[in-house]
């Protein structure tokens, strides 16, 4: 089958993976795969044979819009694509545009519990829709066409485990993801402060529009010396299996594909009571934006506590999701 993959922009981020991942394994069942996007870092890491187009994909604006649905639109009579795939809400636009201008199938998967307001206007119009967790699932419904699914995101092999040194030994805490507001890390620089007295660093590895603020917040909470800012990297798992335990602070997620990195490396970590992780786990979420509570959480850490507590046993691999997806495609009426 042919499908065009709509990703806003490919750089860091768990949606950009997850697409990343995704095209690889459907690509390997022998799907041919067409990536479009505004590009990005992760582009080199995709197999030759996935194509990759840029376009505007990522911008708000209607005009845009319609110009990018044209070309997809022309690119699938011409070359005859035959499914469009969207990832997050401006491409789900897109996509919606391209299927009624070429007659072809589209579908979105929804990544994250999005705003319900007009921006997710076109998600009920697809063909088929995928959330990556029940939560997703349960925040959208109504707003979502009869043939929805829910697919977790699934994860690629890994060459790396995490090395077992932990705290008080290796008393690192690591912090990857993009740096927004919703990720929680200023939580987390705030409980910390509050543990000056004890033996602690913390290594944020990635990058996003709140860099400047949260260095400008380490520093005036007297914490800038113990907290590195490495920006975006291409070796999170190195970074990961050498840390003493990974913080997750989000507060909000529709997965949460850094927790569930951890979990399969068997990295400690302390996590966010989300919905879509309280199936994953028997313990130890803690209150998402309570800094009380995360500084008693990261001290039980340094105590050498186990922190949260999961069950890796369900993870899903990127092949089985891949699969689940094409499954999802052939439902639709291609195979």
């Amino acid at each position: 089958m042919k499908v065009v993959q709509i990703v806003p922009e490919f750089d860091e981020g768990g949606v950009e993976r997850h697409v990343l991942w995704l095209s690889r394994e459907l690509a390997l069942l022998g799907h041919e795969i067409l990536l479009v996007t505004a590009g990005g870092k992760l582009e080199k890491d995709l197999p030759p044979s996935v194509q990759v187009r840029r376009l505007p994909v990522e911008r708000k604006n209607p005009l845009t819009g319609f110009f990018c649905a044209f070309r997809l639109a022309r690119w699938a009579h011409s070359e005859g694509w035959q499914l469009f795939h969207a990832h997050s809400r401006v491409p789900a636009w897109i996509a919606w545009w391209s299927s009624s201008l070429s007659g072809r199938p589209w579908v979105v998967t929804a990544h994250s519990l999005y705003s319900l307001n007009g921006g997710i206007a076109p998600f009920s119009r697809a063909d088929g829709a995928i959330c990556v967790s029940e939560a997703v699932r349960r925040h959208l419904e109504g707003r979502l066409p009869d043939r929805a699914v829910i697919i977790p995101n699934g994860l690629p092999p890994t060459c790396r485990l995490w090395e077992g040194r932990g705290f008080p030994v290796n008393p690192r805490f690591l912090f990857v993801g993009r740096l927004t507001r919703l990720k929680g890390l200023d939580v987390v620089l705030e409980a910390l402060a509050g543990l000056v007295d004890r033996p602690w660093s913390l290594d944020v590895v990635g990058d996003g529009p709140q860099r400047e603020e949260l260095e400008a917040l380490a520093r005036s909470l007297g914490v800038s010396e113990r907290v590195f800012f490495a920006g975006f990297r291409d070796d999170v798992e190195a970074w990961m299996a050498q840390a003493g335990c990974l913080v997750f602070p989000s507060h909000h997620e529709g997965m949460g594909l850094v927790a569930l990195e951890a979990i399969r490396m068997g990295l400690p970590l302390v996590a966010s009571d989300l919905e879509a992780l309280r199936p994953l786990a028997s313990g130890g979420l803690v209150p998402p934006g309570d800094v009380e509570a995360w500084r008693g959480a990261l001290a039980a850490v340094l105590d050498g506590g186990p922190g949260s507590r999961f069950d890796g046993a369900s993870l899903t691999t990127a092949s089985e999701m891949a699969r689940s997806v094409a499954g999802l495609y052939g439902q639709i009426g291609f195979h």
